[in-house]
């Protein structure tokens, strides 16, 4: 009666994870050989990777990734395709965050741009940073209606305290005039704040980013804010998604038994890694 009323107490105070770990410990005989410290600090980390698990979970649902299950460890690149495995991963759990990087990631289409950039938004979310993933096509649309219904203002100042906003298709369409100002408005509240990230996906070349932005000054603006602290990643080879066709294609049109590309980004494979399936009540 005493250990139901514990347990109780523990969860009244939202201490599941504790309770969770005291419940398991009277199952397992071998915790009974354990004494009173060890036994508690494995119900304080059980606590407290159930509360980082808790938070985790809040940060994925809220950056709205196209690809949530995305993460660094499945990101295969090579010198085949884009950068190198060691360097990019040791880029990833480095300081990007905190420094207020802006990752530009350029590549063809269909060569796992998105991809690796929601790989590295999860990577930023597992260390309990927020993130965003937003279309800049889809972008304009949306800050028009904001526009109409009076919230620009109060979605800009959430938005800049977003650690890592991922906009991703950036340059694929043409600009029009007010979404050129709003998209100002984007960048420089973002400009110069520490742990505060960008991360930009393009099919077109940064020196041609000038033009596509249109306006002299507005375009000055943006690419000084956005360039002036970034870390580039160039990726290349074809596309994955015509890889992933004809191994459709070759295996009879039935896509169970098609094999992942030899190359690459897994958020192209519908298979789920080992690392996935443990992290799958994450997404």
């Amino acid at each position: 009666m005493l250990l139901n009323d514990t347990l109780q107490q523990l969860r009244e105070l939202r201490l599941a994870g504790m309770a969770d770990a005291l419940e398991e410990q009277l199952t397992h005989s071998a915790c009974a050989a354990l004494g009173l410290e060890e036994r508690f600090a494995l119900l304080v980390d059980r606590e407290t990777n159930h509360r980082h698990d808790k938070r985790l979970t809040a940060l994925l649902k809220r950056a709205r990734l196209k690809y949530p299950q995305a993460c660094i460890e499945d990101a295969q690149a090579g010198t085949a395709r884009g950068p190198n495995r060691t360097a990019f991963t040791q880029f990833a759990l480095s300081r990007w965050v905190e420094q207020g990087l802006t990752v530009v990631i350029i590549g063809p289409t269909g060569s796992g741009k998105s991809w690796l950039a929601c790989a590295l938004a999860r990577q930023a979310c597992r260390r309990e940073h927020s993130a965003l993933y937003l279309r800049v096509p889809r972008l304009a649309e949306e800050l028009r209606i904001l526009h109409g219904k009076g919230g620009i203002a109060s979605w800009l100042a959430a938005l800049a305290r977003t650690e890592v906003l991922v906009l991703d298709d950036w340059a694929l369409a043409p600009l029009e005039p007010a979404d050129r100002a709003d998209l100002l408005k984007v960048i420089d509240d973002r400009a110069g704040t520490r742990s505060c990230a960008t991360i930009l996906t393009t099919q077109l070349p940064v020196d041609q980013w000038h033009a596509w932005l249109g306006h002299p000054t507005i375009a000055d603006a943006i690419l000084d804010r956005l360039l002036s602290n970034e870390h580039r990643i160039q990726l290349k080879g074809e596309s994955l998604r015509r890889a992933t066709r004809d191994d459709t294609t070759k295996t009879g049109g039935n896509p169970q038994t098609a094999q992942p590309t030899s190359m690459g980004f897994p958020g192209h494979d519908p298979e789920m890694t080992g690392h996935d399936r443990r992290n799958a009540q994450l997404v």
